[in-house]
């Protein structure tokens, strides 16, 4: 069996870049993607024009914005990036089915068996760059025999590795000190250490098969993946490339700085297994039915959907699933494609429910010379669980006819949602405020449940008719007034109940309570009405009287 071949392709400026290829003008400007961390604004993410400008990720956004004046920020979105990545994926896919994403900017690739496919690993490496050019993504890659070195040479290869404090560098250490490390690593592996020749920057980024110590030494520790912590501890004591912890002991190693420093040198070396998990693809439903004539009425296209409907629901029903969203799609004998979709009140895999509405849909096809093939897709699908009813067969029966109720209820939904839409389907569900206008809030009915149990009733009663408060003119007094004037009409006191005081949320500055404390009083007037008066004691604005509602 070959060797393994892994491919590390890294997309160091993933998040600005992403943005770029959105918005094109932002193409010359500096721009960084940043995010909150600890309490203060860091950047995740930079374009070439910016590190051009010498700032750096991890970097402080007002360090940055004092280098760079011009400097675009935008808040990071980590599920687009996401969602850029997973597309990314799909495309690695050219080269090799087994692709995972890492760290969240990178993709890894197991090429073993495949790079003869595209004229060598060289050929290959150089298609890969070729796309991302043409992406408008910068790219980065590693090809090796171990996951953890195609990782190194993606992210160090060419790097030298250097010191963090200044007079500690390995050229500035005595002769002797020198000395006695050259024996230590000959002394060690048994013979003189291996010759570091001068490659092509190209080249630098392969390591030949079998050859990953050659290709690891030269780079710096931080290339095994270790925290920075442990890098710089590292460092203090000069051993500054993955060739100084080569030649040490592994028992000293593990017992002065952990399992995880030996771990990550023999997922480096091959030593420990690291494999390549590819991620499962997203389930697909979607049926058709290539027609050995082209057809164009009604009947025939309903005939067609009897068929591939029970064959797309038996497959929701296999997975757990229930379709939310279903597409029709016509496939036109002069390759013109009609459209046709209809949205569910609740998720289901009943073929019985989905019919009827695709049959008021179905007018809206145009034919054409003819249909050749139809395709069912369940666009939006949700999980479905199975209800058992249990019990003593009066029970059962009163489950089942609360069931059977709910589900008529959902289909004649779907059914108003097929005419009007959806959207424009709403009920109400109570809401905990003591604010009259907020004590409700509406819900789209088939993206919500209906409200379990009674209605809460607040300690005083509240009108069934409620407006915006509209003026009233009577004598500006917290005392309710004998005769007042509203919508044009003087209307005369018979009894008034309250009054019922509501201060507005101290927490919130609603437009609408902008003047304070209210009075509400139930008002009975001697042309038979029964209106909700209130006194507003006057805030940011003028007090006076208002109407409120209506008892019909």
């Amino acid at each position: 069996m070959p060797n393994r071949r892994i491919l590390s392709i890294w997309f160091p400026r993933l998040g600005a870049e992403r943005l770029i290829r959105r918005q094109p003008v932002l193409a010359d400007q500096p721009v960084a993607v940043v995010e909150d961390q600890q309490n203060m604004q860091v950047i995740t993410a930079l374009s070439g024009v910016a590190q051009a400008n010498g700032l750096q990720v991890g970097q402080p956004v007002r360090d940055a914005h004092a280098m760079c004046p011009g400097l675009l920020t935008f808040t990071r979105s980590a599920p687009q990036e996401q969602r850029f990545l997973e597309a990314l994926q799909r495309w690695a896919g050219k080269f090799s089915p087994w692709v995972a994403p890492e760290d969240g900017d990178a993709l890894v690739v197991d090429l073993t068996g495949c790079g003869h496919l595209f004229g060598g690993e060289r050929a290959l490496m150089q298609v890969v760059q070729d796309d991302c050019t043409d992406l408008g993504l910068s790219v980065l890659m590693g090809l090796a025999d171990t996951r953890g070195a195609a990782w190194a040479l993606a992210r160090y290869a060419g790097r030298a590795a250097g010191s963090d404090r200044s007079g500690d560098s390995i050229d500035q250490e005595a002769r002797a000190t020198r000395s006695r490390a050259g024996k230590r690593r000959h002394w060690t592996k048994g013979g003189a250490a291996p010759a570091i020749t001068t490659q092509a920057p190209d080249i630098k980024r392969i390591a030949p098969p079998g050859q990953t110590y050659g290709a690891l030494s030269p780079l710096p520790i931080a290339a095994l993946r270790l925290d920075a912590d442990m890098t710089a501890q590292l460092g203090r004591l000069g051993l500054r490339r993955v060739g100084d912890l080569l030649g040490q002991p592994r028992a000293g190693l593990a017992r002065r700085f952990g399992r995880g420093l030996v771990l990550r040198l023999d997922q480096a070396m091959g030593s420990a297994p690291e494999p390549v998990s590819p991620a499962k693809p997203p389930d697909h439903f979607a049926v058709r039915m290539t027609l050995p004539d082209p057809i164009g009425l009604v009947e025939d296209v309903m005939a067609a959907i009897d068929r591939t409907l029970p064959r797309l629901c038996k497959i929701l029903k296999d997975k757990g699933k229930g379709a939310r969203r279903v597409m029709l799609q016509a496939f036109r004998s002069d390759r013109a494609v009609e459209m046709v979709e209809i949205g569910l009140a609740r998720a289901t895999h009943d073929p019985h429910r989905i019919r009827p509405l695709l049959e008021m849909k179905i007018e809206g096809i145009d034919a054409g010379f003819g249909i050749d093939m139809i395709r069912l897709e369940a666009v939006q699908v949700e999980p479905v669980h199975d209800e058992v009813t249990v019990g003593h067969r009066e029970a059962g029966a009163a489950v089942q006819a609360r069931l059977n109720n709910a589900n008529a209820m959902d289909d004649l939904i779907g059914l108003l949602g097929a005419r009007v839409g959806l959207d424009a389907i709403r009920r109400f569900e109570p809401a905990d405020s003591h604010i009259p206008e907020k004590s409700h809030k509406i819900m789209s009915a088939a993206w919500s449940k209906p409200h379990k149990g009674p209605w809460p009733k607040p300690t005083n009663p509240r009108p069934f008719l409620l407006w915006r408060p509209e003026p009233v003119h009577a004598p500006v007094t917290p005392k309710m007034p004998e005769t007042f004037r509203w919508r044009g009409m003087t209307l005369t006191r018979l009894n008034a109940i309250g009054p019922e005081r509501i201060a507005p949320e101290w927490w919130l500055d609603d437009p609408n309570w902008r003047s304070g404390t209210r009075d509400y009083w139930v008002t009975d007037t001697t042309d038979g009405q029964r209106l909700w008066l209130f006194y507003a004691h006057g805030g940011a604005m003028s007090p006076g009287w208002f109407c409120h509602g209506s008892f019909a």
